[in-house]
């Protein structure tokens, strides 16, 4: 198949284009509406060096990071903070940070970007860590799986959840958004989570939709049969824009299966 339709994840989803200004208004109405909403915390000194963090009533009883998607190129967190209500109807602390996109930026630039951003949040939050991210923000939370960029806190990550992650890059090599990504050969090799052996084994949950596109749920299995500190859950009747949307409910199998 040709490489950039198998990853048109838009070409072949019902009102695609609906999905952005959707999650624009969620996140703004959850913002609107936070009682412990800390904006724009800097862990570096580039523009989208910063992350959001929501704190819930009380202590924390951990933290969730969530690293967004957007093939690297698009999007920020300000755009998906609704997404912590359902970690946050628990009890846990959610961290939303951006990233430099694509490219300003290489992936493997934004993988150590995604790190320090992790550690910044770590420092605000005491308890265990939990890291999520879609699709290209799958892949970045996989590689925190990675001794190469782990984090400094990464002690205390009790489980990682990539959904609909990418997991090799390679075949991204052959698309036009690597007009964007700028991949070499070497560099897919390097930030592919399924092709790396040095890890901590970190317990890792891999989420994807029923309704993905082959190559998205090929990629999830890729990571799951590549790690075996990692199972597959596949979510039924769910594609790539609605598999993140369950995140916002606290009792979601999506949210249990973070917090477990």
């Amino acid at each position: 198949m040709n490489p950039d339709l198998a990853y048109a994840n838009a070409d072949f989803i019902p009102n695609a284009t609906q999905f952005p200004s959707l999650w624009a208004r969620l996140a703004q109405e959850f913002r609107a509406g936070a009682k412990n909403l800390r904006k724009d915390l800097r862990y570096g000194p580039g523009l989208r060096q910063s992350l959001d963090l929501v704190l819930p009533d009380g202590v924390p009883r951990g933290l969730v990071v969530f690293v967004h998607g957007g093939y690297w190129r698009a999007f920020g967190h300000a755009t998906w903070t609704h997404l912590a209500a359902g970690p946050l109807g628990q009890g846990w602390a959610v961290a939303l940070p951006s990233y430099t996109l694509a490219p300003e930026a290489r992936i493997s630039e934004i993988t150590r970007e995604v790190a320090r951003a992790i550690d910044l949040a770590a420092g605000e939050v005491t308890g265990p860590i939990v890291l999520a991210g879609h699709s290209a923000g799958g892949h970045l939370v996989a590689r925190m799986n990675c001794a190469d960029v782990a984090p400094g806190c990464a002690d205390r990550i009790r489980r990682i959840v990539p959904i609909s992650p990418i997991s090799d890059l390679r075949p991204l090599l052959h698309t036009a958004m690597n007009v964007d990504l700028r991949l070499d050969a070497l560099e897919a090799e390097a930030e592919s989570p399924a092709l790396i052996t040095d890890r901590l084994h970190i317990p890792t949950t891999v989420w994807v939709g029923a309704q993905e596109r082959p190559a998205f749920l090929d990629q999830a299995r890729g990571l799951t049969d590549a790690w075996p500190e990692a199972q597959l859950r596949v979510a039924p009747g769910r594609h790539h824009f609605d598999v993140i949307a369950p995140l916002a409910d606290p009792n979601s199998a999506l949210t249990r299966a973070l917090l477990a």
